[in-house]
């Protein structure tokens, strides 16, 4: 299976003009780029055959090298888009590249896991997990039926079923800053049983289904590293304490 990271992003962004860098991803943490610990995890990761990189790439490359890079095409979806035509696999993992938790162990957990007959897997992750590991770390989340979750920074796709999606994404993402055109598109209903916490998980994969014409499929994951990017110079610090913490000082 090949990997795509998703490393593009704006000089513009907070983290990118604080360091001075071409992307948050490329923010350097213990002397390393952000996006090499996202690298290093699927390299580590046995399924993963090979990782396709699109962003912006450091004048001293990157450790481990992708195998194949692509420039950053400006959006979000036209990186993915980008990544997913020169991915070689028919089922792809796509990881964003401000992640600097995520381990092989949690990669290989949602690819092992994942239902095969859905063309979009997205990981979820309880609030209790990320709580364990990280008290009080703030992140998003959402409350539905089965408990509070906050959502994963790596799923699983199709790449002849995902082409479906495309242009219901595209509309989706044009809206993003127009919120009463996006909730006429997924619907008033669901929105308003989502703030009241009556929303399941199946009932969110339902209307996703009927949104985007195709099999999904949201997977609880215990594993917190799946939920948790950095934003901020306070999940940078995060990061660096853990790191600290690891070796011993």
């Amino acid at each position: 299976m090949d990997a795509v990271v998703l490393a593009g992003g704006s000089p513009d962004d907070p983290l990118a003009q604080r360091y001075g860098v071409a992307s948050k991803t490329l923010v350097p943490v213990r002397g390393r780029p952000l996006v090499e610990f996202t690298l290093e995890a699927l390299r580590a990761t046995p399924e993963v055959d090979r990782i396709v990189y699109v962003g912006p790439v450091p004048a001293q490359g990157l450790a481990p090298a992708p195998d194949a890079v692509l420039p950053d095409q400006g959006s979000l979806l036209a990186n993915l888009e980008s990544g997913l035509a020169e991915a070689q696999s028919t089922r792809v993992v796509v990881a964003s590249g401000d992640n600097p938790f995520i381990t092989p162990e949690a990669v290989r957990d949602v690819l092992e896991r994942a239902p095969k007959e859905a063309a979009l897997v997205y990981p979820i992750v309880p609030k209790a997990a990320v709580e364990r590991r990280w008290p009080g770390m703030r992140r998003t989340y959402a409350r539905l039926r089965e408990g509070t979750f906050t959502g994963g920074n790596l799923i699983v796709l199709d790449k002849a079923l995902f082409e479906r999606a495309l242009p219901m994404a595209r509309k989706i993402i044009a809206l993003r800053k127009r919120p009463f055109a996006l909730a006429g598109v997924v619907g008033w209903g669901l929105l308003f049983r989502l703030l009241l916490g009556r929303l399941g998980i199946a009932d969110v994969e339902r209307r996703a289904e009927q949104l985007f014409h195709m099999p999904m499929s949201a997977l609880v994951s215990e594993h917190p590293e799946i939920g948790v990017d950095a934003d901020s110079e306070e999940d940078l610090r995060w990061f660096e304490g853990e790191v600290h913490g690891a070796n011993g000082s």
